[in-house]
């Protein structure tokens, strides 16, 4: 898990894939209706390694890049499953707004390789940092 928390934190999206199986079980808790709106085309599901790297290419190119942190609070592991939990700030490139959503990751891993990864974020403050009118 460190190692995955390392290279998300260095933003190399191949080095981040490498880390994924080939076939991935990638999903994102959002309304289904949502997913890869022109706003913001990284929150959809995933299946294949290529389509990590491309998340995060996705999700560096609308986000101020000097302006991100990530908080970790917890790591737990059980067998071949582990949750990390913490809260991401970012700042919408489009709008200039900055956000901070709380998250929990939930990944299985198989064979060294993370086979599963679903992700739970607070979708309002995305949506919100990323609409064309501030509510």
């Amino acid at each position: 898990m460190h190692d995955l928390l390392g290279r998300i934190g260095a933003g190399d999206p191949e080095k981040i894939a490498e880390l994924y199986a080939a076939e991935v079980d990638w999903r994102l808790d959002w309304p289904r209706e949502e997913h890869g709106r022109a706003a913001t085309p990284w929150i959809r599901h995933r299946r294949t390694r290529a389509d990590i790297a491309a998340h995060y290419r996705e999700l560096a190119a609308h986000h101020v890049p000097e302006e991100a942190s990530t908080t970790v609070e917890r790591i737990l592991v059980d067998g071949t499953d582990a949750v990390i939990t913490g809260e991401i700030r970012q700042t919408a490139r489009s709008t200039g707004r900055a956000y901070t959503a709380a998250f929990a990751l939930h990944l299985t891993v198989e064979d060294g390789l993370i086979a599963c990864q679903h992700i739970y974020e607070d979708s309002l403050a995305v949506a919100r940092a990323f609409a064309a009118t501030a509510d």
